[in-house]
């Protein structure tokens, strides 16, 4: 069983930036890949990020490409989201998750944190 727990949401106003933070506690978190999604009021949740369980590939939706920055810290079971250049659209509820890399859905899931960006 792995916990999730993410922070750092929170308003912001359009070309911010803010750095969400994901704690994981349990079991073998550094053997999981850790991926970021969003979901938007009324919209179906959606890839944001992923990132292989040794940091050594990474992989983002075109939405995202350029402006986020996945990362982790196995040393100190956390996975990372640093988003710039922040749009009205990525105004989402964002979850972390923990699982297999390439897998249609992940095996544990965060709580989520609520990003908002004003325009």
């Amino acid at each position: 069983q792995v916990q999730l727990v993410e922070s750092g949401g929170g308003l912001v106003q359009a070309g911010g930036s803010l750095t969400l933070s994901c704690a994981a506690s349990g079991r073998s978190f550094s053997s999981y890949a850790m991926g970021w999604f969003r979901q938007a009021p009324g919209k179906e949740r959606e890839f944001v990020a992923r990132i292989r369980w040794s940091a050594t590939f990474t992989n983002y939706a075109d939405s995202v490409q350029g402006r986020f920055t996945i990362s982790r810290d196995n040393a100190k079971n956390t996975v990372y989201l640093q988003m710039n250049s922040l749009k009205p659209e990525d105004t989402a509820v964002y979850y972390c998750a923990a699982g297999s890399l390439w897998a249609a859905n992940y095996d544990y899931w965060g709580q989520g944190t609520q990003v908002t960006v004003s325009s």
